[in-house]
């Protein structure tokens, strides 16, 4: 097993990842110390493969802990769904020494915490991510929070969980559109921070798509030391923190425009950090050879290098102008300067903007999945 630390005070925890970890969480509870009762949020298809498993796990250790489905997709991710979870906590009795379990993608992970984050002005919360995204990104760092129709991740809080369990094995039941958006997070991290976890993506790509274990156990391992080292050091997005958005200032645009039916996350990730990328170049940060490297990459891994013509660049930028980064409409972009290194670009023009977005192949978004 291996064990990565977020270091932040009292409010630091311990990530777990092994394979097979899932019917054995309830051995790592007892420091815990989960006397009241508790809730395990998930969706039916993740409860169909490892609820039950996870709940005796729990139970057998004589905490008490009841099940909540909600619906399973982006969609779902708003305030309405984490007004219904939050009643039904109310209906259990939830008290301020409970603790929800979240058990699934990024979706669940979200809206677990933040309704963790408010219920009774905030109680424990548990990661348990079974989606490669959520395992190397959203599951840590202690972002919460749900979708609003004007924007993405508008109505959140910083809010850590006490642990997080990365049972690997549960990407062997991953569809495989869902694995590699998660790819492109791991990619991100390459750019931003690690040249030789970009390299060792390139060279490895052929195992990493059979799902070798020692190379997917790595690759999780990196992006959370990568993520928790970054965190400890600006918990709350003042300063280094904002490199993680990289290609998230126009994916999130992407998202929002689509009313977040058309791209997975990482999808739109993998559109934003060439756009993010080919901005850095138009800004002269950046030059031909590090875009190429940056959507060989991605285009290596299947994920989608362009925008679907249908889609209003105006509007897009519209989007960018309301994300959470800008400041009075102001555009930050993370632009990268080379494979492990990037800068935080504020006030960015809009003109240099617009020029990123045509140089994309320009497609129809039915292709996006295929």
């Amino acid at each position: 097993m291996d064990f990565v630390r977020v270091e932040l005070a009292d409010r630091s925890y311990t990530i777990y990842i092994s394979s097979g970890l899932m019917g054995e969480i309830g051995d790592f509870l007892t420091p815990f110390n989960l006397t009241s009762k508790n809730m395990l949020i998930t969706n039916p298809t993740v409860y169909g493969l490892y609820g039950q498993r996870l709940l005796n796990s729990i139970h057998s250790k004589d905490i008490h802990c009841k099940c909540l489905i909600i619906p399973d997709g982006e969609t779902y991710k708003d305030y309405f769904w984490a007004y219904h979870i939050l009643s039904e906590m109310l209906k259990e009795g939830l008290d301020r020494k409970s603790c929800l379990f979240a058990l699934g993608g990024g979706v669940i992970g979200d809206i677990t915490g933040f309704c963790a984050s408010i219920y009774m002005r905030g109680i424990p919360f548990i990661q348990i991510p079974t989606t490669l995204l959520a395992q190397v990104d959203s599951s840590v760092g202690g972002k919460t929070g749900v979708n609003h129709p004007l924007g993405k991740n508008m109505i959140g809080s910083f809010y850590q969980p006490m642990a997080v369990f990365i049972d690997t094995n549960t990407l062997n039941t991953l569809p495989n559109r869902e694995f590699l958006a998660g790819m492109a997070e791991v990619i991100k991290y390459g750019v931003i921070w690690d040249d030789e976890l970009f390299q060792y993506l390139d060279t490895y790509k052929d195992e990493i798509f059979t799902l070798a274990p020692a190379r997917i156990s790595h690759i999780i391992r990196r992006c959370c030391e990568i993520k928790a080292e970054i965190v400890g050091k600006d918990e709350k997005e003042q300063n280094i923190r904002a490199i993680l958005n990289f290609g998230h200032t126009i994916a999130h645009a992407l998202e929002t425009e689509t009313n977040y039916e058309v791209f997975k996350h990482g999808e739109a990730v993998a559109i934003g950090m060439v756009a993010e990328a080919n901005i850095a170049k138009i800004l002269g940060i950046t030059d031909d050879v590090t875009v190429k490297k940056i959507t060989d990459l991605i285009f290596a891994y299947g994920l989608p290098t362009y925008i679907p013509m249908s889609l209003n660049k105006d509007s897009l930028i519209h989007h960018m102008q309301k994300d959470k980064k800008s400041l009075v409409g102001r555009i930050t972009i993370i632009t990268p300067k080379r494979i492990g290194e990037v800068k935080v670009t504020k006030d960015v023009d809009i003109q240099h903007i617009k020029p990123s977005l045509n140089l994309l192949e320009v497609r129809d978004e039915k292709d996006i999945g295929d």
